[in-house]
Order: structure tokens, then sequence, then C-alpha cells
């Protein structure tokens, strides 16, 4: 398999699996879960699993001092941008949320360019742009009403420590396994979680209330966790993190299609108009990994069509 072909495949994988994010939070939150703890069991159940099979695997969990501070620093960032997604479900509609989360690639090109003078391709700025444009029609306000402030607040502040945490992944040089560095960075998380339930009265840690609550810990822990960020990792180290982060866009669209075929939520001819260019965008990019279509594209974009020659007669 064609090496950006698994990079590209990483990054769907990634992006999916993160998208039902809402799904498990949703039918904990319905079971008188609050926050701190679906959190805190989903990253607890992900870092055992992941330990476990660090030692099936004979893995040593020795890390170096610059690797624990970088790990740390994305174990605090993903526990910022965690806790502030699942606080914006109790504000807005979990899709309207996912697609406003969706900024983040605009966010990972702008830092990229600005402090490490990336050079943003014309593919990456259409796919970024149809992607923006899909998801703007993907929102659907509720009988007009407007979104909660509070609520914006949280998803952008949880789509900027994401994005920062992508662009460290990408730049900081980082030697560790996938496994072990989604590990650790899962346990500084943990532990990030915890100590600020302590000074939430209203979001102190709890054991889940039953069987099915477990269940639904244990899918966000499997596949919203180990699989989307284990294939995040993957995916930056083969098509950098602005390219990764432009196939998010599957995020939201997965968000939509929950709330649609779980919550009956109804999509709209405009939401149809919207996944149809964040489709769109995604085919871009990936066409754009493709030195031959990329090569086409650049020569469709930037070659003129050659003057006819004229002749006298």
């Amino acid at each position: 398999m064609n090496t950006i072909f698994k990079g590209i495949l990483f990054g769907i994988i990634s992006a999916v699996s993160y998208g039902v994010n809402p799904l498990g939070a949703l039918f904990l939150y319905q079971e008188g879960v609050n926050t701190f703890s679906v959190l805190f069991h989903r990253f607890a159940l992900a870092s055992l699993i992941l330990g476990i099979l660090l030692l099936v695997q004979k893995q040593s969990f020795r890390i170096t001092k610059k690797e624990f501070v970088i790990l740390a620093s994305l174990g605090v960032l993903f526990a910022v941008s965690s806790v502030s997604l699942f606080s914006s479900f109790h504000y807005m509609d979990v899709g309207i949320a996912s697609t406003i989360l969706f900024v983040y690639p605009v966010m990972v090109a702008i830092i990229m360019t600005v402090l490490f003078k990336e050079k943003i391709s014309l593919i990456t700025i259409l796919s970024i742009a149809l992607s923006l444009g899909g998801i703007a029609l993907l929102y659907k306000g509720e009988n007009g009403s407007t979104l909660s402030s509070i609520g914006i607040l949280f998803v952008m502040l949880s789509s900027l420590s994401y994005a920062i945490y992508m662009v460290i992944v990408n730049k900081s040089g980082l030697t560790v396994h996938p496994v072990k560095q989604t590990f650790y960075a899962l346990l500084f998380c943990l532990l990030t979680i915890t100590v600020c339930s302590f000074n939430n009265p209203n979001n102190h840690i709890e054991i889940l209330p039953s069987f099915s609550a477990w269940m639904w810990a244990g899918m966000l822990a499997v596949v919203s966790t180990i699989i989307s960020v284990v294939t995040m990792v993957k995916a930056i180290q083969i098509i950098g993190s602005t390219s990764t982060a432009v196939l998010g866009a599957l995020e939201p669209l997965t968000a939509v299609m929950i709330g649609t075929l779980v919550f009956g939520e109804i999509i709209t001819a405009p939401m149809y108009i919207g996944i149809l260019l964040i489709l769109a965008a995604v085919i871009l990019i990936v066409a754009g990994k493709s030195s031959g279509v990329k090569a086409s594209i650049q020569k469709i974009l930037f070659t003129s069509k050659p003057k006819q020659r004229q002749t006298g007669y």
C-alpha cells in the first residue's frame, strides 16, 4: 500500500472515530453522569488498555525528560480540548458543536504558516474553503434561536487546544512509538482531569451507575480515544498536521449522521449540500497528495493556453 495513501487512510479513520464522541457522551449524560466523570472513565479505561498493550508488546515505559515535558503538554492540551467540547454539549446541539469545532484546520494552517513558515498549497486552501463552506451549510439553528455564547466559547477553546496539540505532535520531533506516545498523553490527560475535578463541586468524579454506562465509556475509550489518537499520530507523521486537520472534515459529518440516524434530527437541503462540499474537500486533499493528480491540477490552474500561431497569407 502506498505510504501517502496509508497516511490519508489513518486520517480518515481518526476523524470518523473521533466524530462518534457525541454518541457516547449523550447516552452517558442521559444516565446522569457528569462531564468530568465521563471523561475520567473514558481516559482511565483507554490508559489501562494501552498500558496492557505495551506490556504485551514488551515495550519499555521509560521516557526522557524532554519527552516527559512534551507528553505532559500534550496531555494537558487534550484534557482542555475534551473538557471544553463535552461541556459545550450542555449548551448547544452536538451536531452544531461538532461543526463549529472544525475551525481547527484553519487554526493549524495559520499556526504552521506564522510560526513555522509552512507554505500553504492552493489545493489545501481550496480544501479548507470547501470544508468551511460545508460546515456553514451544516449549521441549523432551532427556530432561529441564537447560539449560546458560553457554548461557542467552549467549542472555540476546544478547537484551539486541539490545533496546538496537532502542531506539537508534528513539530516536537518525538520519536516515541505512537502507542506509547498516546499512552502517556492520555495518562497526563487523566491526571489533569482528576485535579480539575477537585475544584469543581458540580463535576466530582463518580462511579458509573450501570453496565450500559460502562459499555458506553468503553466505546469512548476504544473508538474515540485509542483508535482516533493513535491513527491521528500516524497520519500526522506521514502527511503532516495541516492535511490531517483538513481530513478532520469527516468529524462533523459523522456527528451529523449520528444525530440523524440515532437522535432523529432532520437533514435539510442546505445540509445535503454542505455534506457534499465536505466530501469534495476530502477528495481534493486526497487527490492533492498524489503527485500525478497534483501536477495535473497545478497544470490546469497555472498553465495558460498557448496562443495560436498566426500565419500570414
